[in-house]
């Protein structure tokens, strides 16, 4: 048996008409799941790099959207990727900037878990992985929501592993790094800010949305059943300096 198939296995993955989301669909498909890829957009570009799967249209706006997609068929892997972001002062940030990014990446999260772990605590197995941050475990500037929710997600996944684990699910977090994605065009577009991030990277180059996808591979195939309520840092060392 390869500890790192996931032959056999359906994973619902959200957010995963690209970027970070994209790359785990397609890093998951070629390790031999069945991929359903879902997002608030059609997911047909990533389809296409997977050459086969399923799309699914979930808007986390409303955070009790998947409520009922686990009892229509046997999921076996949740990725949790799905997540906005608004930037402003604290002193002048918004309830609505608030509300909105707490029900995607907070309130949505956790009952997508909870959706998923009724259906799946039954047969005994299943692995959630989740997307956290950097602002996990550092504050950031001018995303307060944003902080807030992310430093969540790693408190959730613990909660969620603490009372699953016994019972055959793992759930652990992913935190990127500063990775090449739509997300951080503006920064890398930006010299000084750009040469500032890599000079505190100890791997010295960006990371790759490929880099995050196996990482959540990993955490989803049997090499990983004994890795419960960790939140993985793929950031390049930016946390070590």
């Amino acid at each position: 048996m390869n500890p790192f198939s996931l032959d056999g296995q359906t994973a619902l993955v959200t957010g995963a008409n690209t970027g970070i989301g994209q790359a785990i669909a397609v890093a998951m498909a070629q390790a031999g799941a069945d991929v359903i890829a879902a997002g608030r957009r059609d997911c047909d570009e990533t389809l296409a790099l997977m050459g086969s799967g399923q799309g699914m249209r979930l808007d986390f706006s409303d955070p009790m959207a998947a409520r009922d997609v686990f009892a229509d068929q046997q999921i076996d892997i949740l990725v949790n990727n799905a997540g906005i972001i608004r930037r402003n002062d604290a002193v002048d940030f918004t309830e609505a900037d608030w509300d909105d990014v707490m029900d995607v990446n907070a309130k949505a999260l956790f009952f997508t878990c909870q959706a998923f772990a009724r259906a799946a605590l039954p047969r005994g197995r299943g692995k959630i992985v989740n997307i956290a941050s950097l602002l996990s475990f550092q504050g950031g500037i001018r995303v307060p929501s944003y902080t807030a929710s992310k430093h969540g997600v790693a408190g959730l996944t613990k909660l969620m592993a603490n009372e699953w684990a016994s019972r055959g699910l793992n759930v652990n977090a992913i935190a990127p790094g500063y990775i090449e994605t739509n997300n951080t065009k503006a920064l890398r577009a930006d010299p000084d800010r750009s040469q500032a991030i890599l000079e505190r990277i100890p791997a010295g180059r960006w990371g790759r949305a490929e880099d995050i996808g196996q990482t959540a591979v990993f955490l989803a195939a049997p090499a990983s059943d004994y890795i419960n309520g960790a939140v993985l840092n793929v950031d390049g060392g930016w946390l070590a300096r």
